[in-house]
């Protein structure tokens, strides 16, 4: 298999795992990336000396011997890297009332039946969810793709999925606003809607993010997302794959029926045995590959109806140390907050202490991420507005800040802003999409029966990434790279094998 070849587009974490699986296998593999970094959306930025993180909250596979932990460790992406656990997950106050998000299933409904015992049985209910997800082992969904699954594959993935059949069934389509607006107390249906960061979440999606904290398999990576990333490009490198940075793909070449290589919008033409986008799913099918191979499926999955997330991000460097305070509270407003032409009903305010590595001694790290449509920044781009409406987010951010932290408005020295356009120039994502498909009721089942990671009509071509797997997590993301070399040792009638670093 040593004289197969394959073009990988895209360098974020789709793209780098596929890279790692691919060199394990002998396949000569060459990366094109059009950013300067690598990780895709898993990505940092250092200003003055504080570094924003735009990407990892918690990161499933962190725990040894818990689901994904052997899939990083065969990237190279966990060893001798610290994990920071937290005991909660969030806090939620509306001023008077504070709901704190605990990830022990036994505290978290202590707590909330202390709130409202009147809504003790709802409470119960969820937290024996979260009991039951901390065996559920998602990473089993992953271990073969599903087109060359044998019989004795299905078995065993059904034997691990049956206990969990029940509970998928309650949870999986009901979305958290849905299931708040069932409570008695008047502000845990605000905060419960509020609990996984968007109301059209699943509760399954939230019970199994609670159980991987409980567990320890959703710590933070110390040194954050880019830090990440760099040890999925080392980790390529070693094996000895070719990364090419600022290298942009214009065209996927294809002949009778096959993906044979790809043009760069420099001209260079590079040609392979086999390509895989780890890009922009949208990009890759209409503008890369011309829209030549679909079917009417594919149209209406790309046609803007299936629910994406796009956001600002303030970023804020601190000449203060805020590690007294809770490391992730959203506030609750009495009176809606205008900002980016929206009503904002909730503000979530994250603070970075618990990794030292991110600011400079003494000093923090804070973020708050803002729902945003894409349109309303498209509009303004390229005029003198577009710059000075992020301004006006930025100060609105602080002002709501200093309300809530005295003082803080004077130890500010750094302020940046994120847009969806700004996902948009470094990704290439569609609508400045953060995740690709938003998990929500709509989206649920195509994770659970997944999507195709081939196209019609066209051979030697794969996808990977999360616009095949919706959810947007780094998991599913290294997940479906490693899948796709799955998929390619098989249709070479190639045992698949993967190592560990030496």
């Amino acid at each position: 298999m040593a004289e197969k070849s394959l073009i990988i587009i895209g360098g974020g974490i789709a793209g780098l795992a596929a890279g790692c699986y691919a060199r394990m296998n002998d396949l000569r593999t060459t990366i094109f990336e059009m950013h300067a970094l690598p990780g895709g959306l898993c990505t940092a930025w250092e200003r003055k000396g504080y570094t924003f993180d735009g990407c990892i909250h918690y990161l499933f596979g962190s725990g040894e011997g818990q689901p994904f932990h052997q899939m990083w460790r065969e990237l190279g992406a966990v060893q001798n890297r610290p994990m920071i656990n937290h005991s909660e997950y969030q806090r939620i106050t509306d001023g008077e009332h504070t709901l704190i998000v605990y990830a022990d299933p036994d505290q978290l409904e202590v707590h909330m039946c202390a709130l409202s015992p009147a809504d003790a049985p709802l409470i119960r209910a969820f937290c024996n969810g979260v009991r039951q997800f901390t065996r559920f082992d998602m990473s089993a969904m992953y271990c073969v793709p599903r087109p060359i699954m044998t019989t004795l594959d299905w078995r065993d993935f059904g034997m691990k999925m049956l206990p969990f059949v029940l509970p998928m069934l309650r949870w999986a389509l009901v979305p958290a606003k849905t299931f708040a607006a069932r409570f008695k107390h008047p502000f845990l249906r605000r905060a419960v809607a509020q609990m996984f960061s968007w109301e059209e979440a699943p509760l399954m999606m939230g019970m199994s993010l609670l159980a991987y904290l409980h567990t320890q398999n959703a710590g933070f990576p110390q040194g954050g997302s880019l830090a990440f990333a760099r040890a999925l490009e080392q980790r390529y490198r070693d094996l000895g794959g070719e990364l090419c940075y600022n290298a942009h793909v214009e065209k996927i070449l294809t002949e009778d029926g096959r993906a044979v290589g790809v043009r760069l919008y420099d001209d260079a033409i590079y040609r392979a045995d086999y390509v895989v986008s780890a890009a922009d799913g949208r990009t890759t099918i209409f503008d890369m590959l011309g829209g030549q191979f679909v079917n009417r499926k594919l149209k209406r999955m790309y046609s803007g109806h299936l629910p994406t997330h796009s956001q600002v991000q303030v970023s804020l460097g601190v000449a203060c140390d805020l590690s007294a305070e809770p490391h992730w509270i959203t506030h609750l407003l009495t009176e809606p907050l205008l900002i980016i032409g929206e009503d904002h009903r909730e503000i979530g305010v994250k603070h970075y202490c618990f990794d030292p590595s991110l600011a400079p001694e003494g000093k923090s790290v804070v973020e708050v991420m803002l729902r945003s449509s894409y349109s309303y920044w498209q509009r303004l781009f390229g005029r003198r507005s577009y710059d000075s409406e992020q301004r006006q987010v930025s100060s609105i951010v602080i002002d709501f800040l200093a309300q809530r932290y005295p003082n803080i408005r004077q130890h500010i020295e750094f302020t940046d802003e994120a847009t969806p356009l700004s996902y948009e120039r470094f990704t290439g994502n569609w609508l400045g999409a953060t995740s690709g498909w938003l998990l929500t009721k709509e989206t649920m089942p195509l994770l659970i029966r997944g999507v195709p990671k081939t196209l019609p009509n066209l051979k030697r071509f794969y996808m990977a990434g999360h616009w095949v797997e919706p959810g947007g997590s780094l998991p599913l993301a290294a997940a479906s790279g490693k899948n796709v070399v799955q998929l390619i040792c098989h249709a070479e009638g190639k045992p698949f094998q993967a190592c560990e670093p030496t």
